[in-house]
Formats: structure tokens, C-alpha cells, sequence
């Protein structure tokens, strides 16, 4: 049977990935790194998942990976993403480019070179003033980074086109799960708070990104960008996105509302916008849940739980107003590029 191999299997996409493809049959292989957090992910993988610890950005730990798993398929999720991608800037290019070279080194180098489908992130289109930007992203909109992130991905990518084997890329929006457990650790919701309150944001649930993942591995897709948000129900302004989460796990108004962008200033926006995915829709068939089905799920993963929630919202409410990145800042718009680098460090590429 064709193997696949996944990088950055124990991430939010990359153990969703692992299971879509354990669940359709397919062979898999994950690799990660080998830290404890890791290897109690992995004890939870159906029993059929090979997992094989590595280093990408060791070339050699890679060719021996790769030589010896002899993938038809890669699919490659290891990436440092935002905001911690902006503490760690020199790591960070060794892991989302350098690395990615390193895979594409050793896959070109097989005797039978497999299939390469690459992660790549909306992004790459920098800053989305929706005062400004008419239409919605098409894998033609050019590319005009406005942080490191989007960076590392505009050079992966190039790094993919350049080589010579059958590739894919697919640009993900937002990607969110039903679990409530990531919505509610504190760094998770400074950084909501940061970005521009009516900014446009396509969400897209990570079950149906690993759905698109899987299926780019076959379809007739090679040589293609596609992007991959959910349906139209998806398509929100960021104001509504965190709010409406916590109210499903029972925070209801427990999020104190953020700041808008600045209409007048394009540099002062988030790399977020809507997008065009009809045709990652209809060659990867991938558009599953809906966003009034994930709150609906959310709230019934939530359970008892959200009675608690409920009671306690006010102080959260007011906790976070107190710890919001522009409290008593005197600031009448949002600058989330400002407000990372006070938090996080210089995001600028």
C-alpha cells in the first residue's frame, strides 16, 4: 500500500490529518519531534500509524527519514506558526524554510519521487484592509507578506514550485476545532484581542482541512495553489468569531469587544480576508461542517461545563478587559503589528 508521511503529525492539522488518512485506509507514517508532549500523542494514534521521531532541520536525520519510509506522498505540516513564531526568528526560518528545503532534497533524491502537498497560509497576502481590497482571495491575488510567517511561507513555496516534483499547495484560513480547550488559555485570547475587530476572517474546521490534505495526496490537482476556507457560513468578521465560540462553551459575552482597524491605514490590518474556494471545493470535495454546526458541537462538547462558564463570565469579562493589549492605551484603532512586538517580538519580515 502507498505510504504517506506527515510532518508535524502531533499538531492541531497534523493530528487531525493522521487520523482522516488512518480512517480512509491509508498507510501512514508521522513524524514529529521527540519531546514527551509528542510521544503521549502518539499512544493516542490508531494502532495502524507508524510514528518515526526526527529532526527536519538535521538533512541527514531527513534523507534517512525519507529513504527509509519511501513515501508516495508527503505532507508537510511542521511549521513555528503565530505569535510565538516571533520569539524565536532565527529557529524559526530553520524549521518553516530551511527544513522544507531539506524535505524536498531528500524526496527529489528517491528512486520513484513522491508527491509533495505543502502547508502553506493565507498569510502570504499580508495585510487585509477590507476598507481598501475589493473581491475575495484567489490563488492569483499576489502575494505581498506582511510578517515573518507569511514570509517563510512565500519562500517555501518557491521552494516547492522550484522542485521538479509533483507538488500541491494548499493556503489555509482560519482553522478552528470544536474542542474548547485552545480557546481559553490566555495567550490565545491576547492575540485575538490585538487584531482589528472588523477584520474579514474565512474559518474552516480542521477536520475539514485534514479532509483536504488527504485528498490532495490523489486528486488531479499537481501543479496547483489552492485555498482552503469553510463554506460561506464561514465567512466572518473577527469580532463575531471568538465571542460566538465562547458563548457555545457557555462564556456568554465573556469576551470584551477588541478595537476596529484603521480604514485609513492599510499597514495596520491582520493577514486575514475571505476567499474564493471553489475550486479546492470541487477537486478536493472537502467542505464538511459548517460554522453554526461547529458552535452547535462545541456547546455539546462543552457540557456541564458551561453552566460553570456561564456563572463565571463577568469576571472573565473583566479580567480580560484588564489584560487586553490596548487597556488604557488610549488608542482608538487596533495595531496588531505594535501590539506583537510589545508582546511577542519583531513580527516584521
Amino acid at each position: 500500500m502507498d505510504t504517506v508521511l506527515v510532518t508535524g503529525a502531533f499538531g492541531l492539522v497534523g493530528s487531525a490529518t493522521v487520523r482522516r488518512l488512518a480512517d480512509d485506509g491509508r498507510s501512514v507514517v508521522a513524524t514529529d519531534l521527540d519531546i514527551p508532549a509528542n510521544r503521549a500523542a502518539a499512544a493516542a494514534l490508531p494502532e495502524s500509524v507508524q510514528v518515526r521521531y526526527a529532526d527536519l532541520t538535521d538533512p541527514t536525520a531527513v534523507d534517512e527519514l525519507v529513504g527509509a519510509v519511501a513515501p508516495a506522498a508527503i505532507i508537510h505540516l511542521a511549521a513555528m506558526i503565530p505569535p510565538f513564531i516571533y520569539t524565536r526568528r532565527d529557529l524559526a526560518h530553520r524549521v518553516n524554510v530551511e527544513a522544507t528545503g531539506h524535505l524536498l532534497d531528500a524526496a527529489a533524491g528517491q528512486s520513484e519521487p513522491p508527491r509533495f502537498v505543502q502547508a502553506s497560509s493565507i498569510a502570504v497576502y499580508g495585510s487585509r484592509n477590507p476598507h481598501t481590497v475589493s473581491g475575495v482571495l484567489t490563488a492569483d491575488t499576489p502575494t505581498n507578506p506582511a510578517d515573518i510567517y507569511g514570509d517563510h511561507k512565500v519562500q517555501a513555496e518557491r521552494l516547492v514550485r522550484d522542485s521538479g516534483l509533483d507538488w500541491v499547495i494548499l493556503r489555509l484560513g482560519g482553522v478552528m476545532t470544536v474542542d474548547p480547550g485552545p480557546y481559553i488559555k490566555l495567550d490565545n485570547l491576547y492575540f485575538e484581542q490585538l487584531l482589528p475587530a472588523d477584520g474579514r476572517l474565512q474559518t474552516v474546521d480542521v477536520r475539514d482541512v485534514a479532509s483536504a490534505f488527504a485528498a490532495a495526496t490523489t486528486a488531479a490537482v499537481v501543479g496547483e495553489t489552492l485555498l482552503i476556507g469553510g463554506d460561506e457560513t464561514h465567512r466572518k468578521i473577527q469580532r463575531e468569531v471568538a465571542p460566538a465560540m465562547a458563548a457555545a462553551m457557555g462564556l456568554v459575552d465573556g469576551l470584551p469587544a477588541g478595537l476596529p482597524g484603521n480604514p485609513d491605514s492599510d499597514d495596520e490590518w491582520f493577514n486575514t480576508d475571505w476567499m474564493d474556494s471553489g475550486r479546492a471545493q470541487q477537486a478536493l470535495a472537502f467542505q464538511h461542517h459548517s460554522w453554526p454546526d461547529m458552535l452547535a458541537e462545541t456547546a455539546a462538547r462543552a457540557g456541564a461545563k458551561r453552566h460553570l462558564l456561564r456563572v463565571i463570565a463577568p469576571l472573565a469579562r473583566e479580567i480580560l478587559r484588564w489584560r487586553a493589549p490596548y487597556h488604557r492605551s488610549g488608542k482608538k484603532y487596533a495595531d496588531p503589528w505594535t501590539a506583537i512586538d510589545e508582546k511577542w517580538g519583531d513580527p516584521l519580515p
